[in-house]
């Protein structure tokens, strides 16, 4: 019998027949006996690898550095090593052969030969790590921008039109076509800096990429302005758009892999006076929720505003501008009230992430089931709690306050700049002020702030005039000192490195519910809101600048008033 099967009936209890079955689903289906026996048996792929380890005396490595030299990938397919699951690791402190099989002698041999790396050693690591470090390796040293728009003249227009498999490896894709791996090359440059918009842009005499990372556009790419036929082309294959519609906008859907990332790409297409301008928003499927905890709200208004969310009934609004995280914080508190006790469900433009337990319904106009439609219906499903993406009309708000106001806790979002202003445009839609006193709970206004990147910060004083645009006096600021960025390589030489939120939370009293009776002024509600304790946006940023979170220009900038 084989030594490993033997092992794992004595070491794991497994079945004697269980290393035959495995055998034969290998033949059928393919894969390797060790991880279908681990699929279908739940073994502890840590426990294994340590037993493993002992009796082939090899020595188990559970991570591998990302810091590796990747010369390998010129001579060896990629194909060869996911098949085998193994990765050669050399550092400046050590080299070895990461091997998820110890039995697997043939392709180790073939690999050490390959390499010119004869008595290397080999270790054991978890598949997870090693596939990992093999896509690092191959998206690292793909083709760069220059050498793929080199070749783009000797274009095969036919090989525009190659299928591409929803569930392959972006890194995988061996395709000669320039156009395709200039598209490949886009995708897994962003997925890798964690962009969450890539922008194609034609202008007259040139075509311009661009990426937005942490809210901010970069120049990616500058291809020459004859590829743009064939890049949108091949882009609109990808998201099954009509390539021969040029005159009118288009929105598609773009599902890739990218190593061992799952990619939703949005694509949008629009008609300009140089040729379609496309935007692809990107969404790792295979991102965690953040959690409410995460969010980075101060106790004053995470407290308070943890108790909104768990109310009977109500609205509770998340204000903001495009792009400033409503829909994860609305997420986020979902997530955090979701269990088998109550009835959750949303009507969203898209559903953006799966929540497992809650009733998700999504937008579409086109058959005419828009928000206030979809809300409708939802109401006669008995939930107890209820989503709205976007109040984007009267209707809309006007179904959200009945709801609201016979039992239902409500969450939704408003594209106001600050927390008062929602009261005032709801009221400009025409919604009756004593609807709102009574309905609205709480109304959380936010903003994203870039983080100053750790590897790169430096203290500085801050200038008295910069201090003052937040409403700082120079006796406030003294002694304490602001921070800011440098810019280095692990920040693409930004100074930035993540976002978190700044926040400010409107709650109800009875004096707040009396004044929204009286006016619809957004600055007296503000006036009264900060006399009651709250936070304003700018002073939460203020906040974050004097603990060396962001900076004092990131905090104007996305607090404009």
């Amino acid at each position: 019998m084989n030594p490993l099967a033997t092992l794992l009936i004595e070491h794991f209890n497994l079945p004697p027949d269980a290393w035959a079955q495995a055998i034969a689903i290998k033949e059928e289906k393919g894969g390797q006996p060790l991880r279908i026996l681990m699929k279908q048996h739940n073994l502890d792929e840590i426990d294994l690898l340590e037993t493993l380890g002992q009796l082939v005396q090899m020595e188990v490595v559970r991570t591998l550095s990302p810091e590796i030299q990747t010369d390998f990938t010129a001579s060896i397919a990629i194909a060869f090593l996911k098949k085998n699951s193994m990765v050669p690791v050399a550092s400046q402190d050590d080299v070895y052969i990461a091997i998820n099989d110890p039995f697997n002698f043939q392709a180790l041999d073939d690999l050490r030969t390959l390499l010119g790396w004869s008595g290397v050693r080999p270790v054991l690591c978890p598949l997870a790590a090693i596939t990992t470090a093999i896509n690092f390796a191959y998206d690292m040293t793909q083709d760069s921008a220059e050498e793929v728009m080199q070749d783009i003249d000797s274009e095969d227009p036919e090989a525009l039109f190659s299928e591409i498999e929803e569930t392959g490896d972006l890194l995988d894709d061996t395709s000669d076509a320039p156009v395709i791996r200039l598209v490949n090359l886009m995708f897994s440059q962003a997925v890798r800096d964690n962009a969450s918009d890539i922008h194609i842009e034609p202008y007259q005499n040139s075509l311009k990429i661009r990426q937005r990372l942490d809210g901010i556009l970069y120049d990616m790419l500058s291809p020459p302005k004859h590829v743009q036929s064939a890049l949108i082309s091949r882009i609109k294959i990808m998201a099954n758009l009509n390539i021969a519609e040029k005159r009118l906008p288009q929105d598609g859907r773009i599902e890739l892999k990218v190593g061992n990332k799952d990619v939703d790409i949005r694509v949008s297409t629009l008609p300009t006076s140089f040729g379609e301008r496309v935007v692809l928003r990107l969404l790792d499927k295979s991102s965690v929720l953040i959690t409410l905890t995460e969010l980075g709200m101060p106790d004053d208004r995470f407290i308070p505003f943890t108790e909104q969310i768990k109310a009977a009934n109500g609205i509770v609004l998340v204000t903001g501008p495009t792009g400033s995280g409503k829909t994860t914080t609305l997420y986020a508190a979902l997530t955090s009230i979701n269990n088998t006790d109550i009835n959750i469900i949303t009507v969203e433009d898209p559903v953006e992430y799966r929540i497992s337990g809650i009733g998700q319904v999504q937008v579409n106009p086109k058959i005419n089931l828009t928000f206030a439609s979809g809300l409708r219906s939802i109401v006669r499903q008995d939930p107890d709690v209820i989503l709205i993406g976007e109040i984007r009309d009267t209707e809309t708000a006007e179904i959200a306050i009945q709801s609201a106001l016979t039992g239902h806790l409500v969450f939704s979002t408003l594209h106001t700049n600050d927390a008062a202003s929602a009261i005032t445009r709801l009221i400009d839609m025409g919604i009756e002020p004593f609807l709102l006193s009574s309905s609205i709970n709480a109304i959380l206004a936010q903003r994203l702030v870039r983080i100053i990147c750790p590897h790169c910060k430096e203290a500085y004083t801050p200038d008295p005039e910069a201090l003052l645009k937040l409403g700082i006096t120079s006796d406030e600021a003294s002694p304490r000192q602001a921070y800011r960025g440098n810019g280095c390589a692990k920040c693409h030489h930004t100074g930035y490195k993540g976002r978190c939120g700044i926040f400010e939370l409107l709650l109800m009293n009875r004096e707040m519910k009396h004044l929204i009776l009286t006016t619809a002024n957004s600055n007296d509600i503000k006036e009264l809101a900060i006399k009651n304790g709250m936070i304003t946006l700018r002073q939460d940023g203020a906040t974050k600048v004097f603990q060396g979170i962001t900076t004092i220009e990131e905090v104007y900038r996305v607090s404009k008033e």
